[in-house]
């Protein structure tokens, strides 16, 4: 496995790629957004996202962020997902993947900490907030229209008006292609855009707004049910020691 640490400034887009070796891309500070053929997801302090080999992806950053990344040869992977998955990151693996790309480690003390990184991994669980890429141009132009004003909220009936299909038939491609009905997905694409608003710097009630909730409370605690914290939480928290936000 090898293993880098890398600074990023606030809009920085990492263009189209891929790698033969499987990759983990883990965000000490900061919030990266990753984007695949096969849908969208946020790597932050308490996620890391697990990147097959051959997978093309691109990253944009918001916010500075420190980005650590791990790669790991097909026949030493710690996960068995040929998808791209999302890795809940405690405050133990945080400190462990921390701790593997300090500069100057000697191969007597990566030895033990690779050996412990790689079998937390292989124990973690996924934390899945993903936003799925529509294949059907209906449901794709749909999408579209929620995600560039999601300060207000469209319902189906206004969607199917505007991507010129019925109701039932736009209600029915949200269950075939994301596996979730349309309320559900523009919950997750909201606490998707919150999650990028705070790390910019947003107040949580800006957020709120800008994200289409109807009070800031309402925000508060549907954030908090999807991922497991505050926004106020998630913004504050905790930097890595020695590594001081900018």
């Amino acid at each position: 496995m090898s293993q880098s640490r890398h600074q990023h400034f606030a809009g920085q887009v990492i263009e189209r790629h891929r790698h033969d070796e499987h990759q983990l891309v883990y965000v000490s500070r900061g919030v990266l957004a990753v984007h695949t053929e096969r849908g969208a997801w946020i790597a932050s302090a308490d996620r890391a996202l697990w990147i097959p080999a051959h997978t093309w992806h691109e990253h944009r950053v918001y916010g500075d962020a420190e980005v650590l990344t791990f790669m790991f040869p097909g026949q030493d992977s710690p996960l068995a997902s040929d998808s791209p998955a999302v890795v809940a990151v405690n405050p133990f693996l945080r400190e462990l993947l921390i701790a593997r790309t300090e500069p100057g480690l000697t191969a007597a003390e990566a030895g033990p900490l690779q050996a412990v990184l790689q079998d937390r991994l292989r124990r973690a669980h996924d934390r899945p907030l993903t936003l799925p890429t529509a294949r059907d141009a209906r449901l794709a132009h749909a999408c579209r229209l929620v995600t560039d004003d999601l300060s207000t909220p469209r319902t189906i009936r206004w969607l199917a008006q505007h991507a010129r299909t019925s109701e039932r038939t736009l209600a029915r491609l949200f269950r075939l292609e994301f596996g979730i009905t349309y309320p559900q997905w523009r919950t997750a694409t909201r606490v998707f855009h919150a999650m990028i608003h705070l790390a910019e710097g947003a107040t949580v009630t800006q957020t709120a707004h800008r994200c289409g909730w109807a009070t800031t409370s309402a925000f508060v605690d549907t954030f908090a049910r999807t991922m497991g914290q505050t926004p106020g939480t998630y913004q504050r928290r905790p930097k890595p020691p020695g590594h001081p936000a900018r």
